[in-house]
């Protein structure tokens, strides 16, 4: 059979910030989810301190994509090489680079190489493909660096714990069952599940004006806010970004996991979440300040993160307690 023809494309734009910044956020990939918008989750499989493999999944046209990259990082030469391939396309492996070069003292020029063989059946590995990918990469990317000397004040991270003392399989079944929210949850109205894959969901909640955010007003009404859940059942665990979050937010990805120990777990609520500077006054008022927006964000997330907390908490402890109660009564 004749070989199939590779497609290639290179790419370069102007960023202000300095190379070792933007080559520190391509390196830094679990945080890529907080920081790019198309990214759900990252993993690291492997990591030699130089050569790693990763485990992605992205939101792209309404779908989870998942994809294994294998890296090599070059800090010295500012630059990483990679290896993609998507699960859906056996054999379809994109390969390229990226490379950072200083252009004067805070500001870069960033080069992304992309090839990839021109499969007739992923149409994005077309020329015209390709090419756009590559276009969206780096104007999220420049995005998301140019903003490097304010992400200490507009990055926040923290979580809610909660000690349960009931089985495992009982709270991840309660937050797997996400559909069944609105009847339990008080800032949740409504939802609607959409599991095109096992283990990824796309869920909008509608949390009512209560639930709708800072930006929230009199008239606001109820907002369904869309959001991609990766199940991880077998290790306790539920990553989760919203596609679109509520001003003052520009990204929101959390993780529920589940710490068993001998007589129970804990049951932790991660949140990572990017506030956007151009939304901070409409959201908040004239004079707002980040650090206005991060208390508040902060409450909000934390309430509600505790309520479902609490729900999970007595959706595993009550069987318990009934078994208890009736072998104290079989006792008497």
């Amino acid at each position: 059979m004749p070989s199939q023809p590779v497609r290639s494309v290179r790419r370069t734009v102007r960023v202000a910030a300095p190379a070792h910044v933007v080559y520190g956020m391509l390196a830094d990939a679990p945080r890529w989810p907080v920081l790019l918008p198309s990214y759900v989750h990252v993993e690291r499989m492997d990591f030699d301190g130089a050569g790693e493999t990763l485990l992605a999944w992205e939101f792209q046209d309404g779908r989870v994509r998942s994809s294994r990259l294998r890296r090599t990082l070059r800090p010295q030469a500012h630059r990483v090489d990679f290896e993609q391939d998507d699960p859906a396309w056996p054999g379809d492996t994109v390969a390229g680079s990226w490379s950072v070069e200083p252009d004067g003292a805070e500001r870069s020029l960033v080069t992304l190489w992309q090839q990839t063989p021109n499969a007739p059946a992923n149409a994005s590995a077309g020329p015209d493909g390709l090419d756009a990918d590559a276009a969206g990469r780096l104007a999220r990317l420049r995005e998301a660096a140019e903003r490097w000397d304010r992400l200490d004040e507009l990055l926040l991270a923290f979580e809610e714990r909660m000690r349960v003392e009931g089985p495992a399989e009982l709270v991840y079944d309660f937050l797997y069952r996400v559909e069944d929210w609105p009847e339990l949850l008080p800032h949740v109205d409504g939802s609607s599940v959409r599991e095109d894959r096992p283990g990824a969901q796309v869920v909008v909640l509608d949390t009512g004006a209560a639930g709708a955010g800072p930006a929230a007003g009199p008239d606001d009404g109820t907002a369904g806010f869309e959001t991609v859940r990766l199940c991880f059942p077998h290790a306790g665990r539920i990553v989760f970004k919203e596609t679109a979050p509520p001003a003052p937010l520009t990204a929101h990805s959390g993780e529920w996991s589940l710490v068993p120990d001998e007589s129970g777990l804990t049951v932790v609520c991660a949140h990572r979440v990017l506030l956007g500077e151009e939304s901070l006054e409409a959201a908040l008022g004239a004079g707002a300040l980040p650090v206005d927006a991060r208390r508040q964000v902060r409450e909000r997330l934390g309430r509600e993160s505790r309520q479902t907390l609490r729900l999970a908490k007595w959706h595993a402890e009550s069987p318990v307690r009934r078994l208890r109660q009736g072998r104290g009564g079989s006792r008497r």
